[in-house]
């Protein structure tokens, strides 16, 4: 089995250390194993839930969301049906962003083409 430290994990997940130790503070990455002496070692299994955060944060969910989302996992297999609720309200969210990120985008090249039209215009004409 494979184990990574916080530095491996920070770097593979783009979390910084302090990240890594809010999480697991507040209960959004479980218990994290440690070694002998005491220093955090990070699973396999660790590192794909922190990439599951990482998308989920990316894709602007709430902590607070993200943590009823944990919390649901760690309930165990009954509990699949909220979680695809949850996940599903998230995904129309993401849909909305996308939406809304395509009008702007839209209104950005319309601003494009009209500055590339007025600089065909010929001057003094």
């Amino acid at each position: 089995m494979a184990v990574y430290t916080p530095g491996q994990v920070s770097e593979e997940t783009g979390f910084t250390l302090d990240t890594l130790r809010y999480y697991e503070r507040i209960g959004l990455l479980g218990n994290v194993g440690r070694n002998a002496a005491g220093q955090r070692r990070f699973t396999e299994g660790d590192v794909g839930w922190l990439g599951m955060i990482r998308c989920l944060r990316d894709t602007g969910m709430p902590i607070a969301e993200m943590l009823r989302f944990a919390e649901l996992v760690r309930q165990g297999d009954h509990t699949v049906g909220d979680r695809i609720e949850l996940l599903e309200s998230h995904d129309e969210g993401v849909e909305r962003q996308i939406a809304q990120l395509r009008r702007r985008q839209s209104a950005i090249q319309n601003k494009i083409q009209y500055y590339k039209d007025v600089m065909s215009i010929p001057q003094g004409v």
